[in-house]
């Protein structure tokens, strides 16, 4: 059986990627790989084994396209509205807070927040399928 280790996104900024990361999510540099011409920095925290990658390429200057095929990374918080309210205080400007009830009943309580890159990260709180 197959066990999801990480997901892999280009970054322009390494420093403000970190930062945003961090202040965000918790999450700190677990490996650094570095290479002549890219760096891989993986970024992780003690709640989950799952890792983010970052691939940073050495020269760029220029933002990457994200085109109109990325979706979104997701991570879960015991508390959306207080988790919500932190990102704002430390201004990462999160979007409005979604209760997602197509069938009349909340299934789900989410928002999304961008990262520096423009990757969209959807917050939801703990419950249901979403440990």
């Amino acid at each position: 059986m197959a066990k999801t280790i990480h997901s892999m996104i280009r970054v322009l900024d390494e420093e403000r990627t970190l930062k945003f990361y961090h202040e965000a999510f918790g999450l700190k540099p677990a490996a650094r790989l570095d290479f002549d011409t890219f760096t891989l920095v993986y970024l992780s925290n003690a709640e989950s084994s799952f890792e983010l990658e970052l691939t940073i390429n050495k020269g760029r200057t220029q933002p990457y396209d994200l085109g109109d095929g990325y979706g979104h990374l997701a991570v879960s918080v015991p508390d959306v509205a207080a988790e919500h309210g932190r990102l704002t205080a430390l201004g990462l400007a999160p979007r409005k807070i979604v209760d997602f009830a197509p069938g009349g009943e909340v299934i789900a309580r989410f928002f999304f927040i961008a990262d520096p890159d423009g990757y969209q990260i959807e917050v939801l709180e703990r419950g249901g399928r979403y440990l």
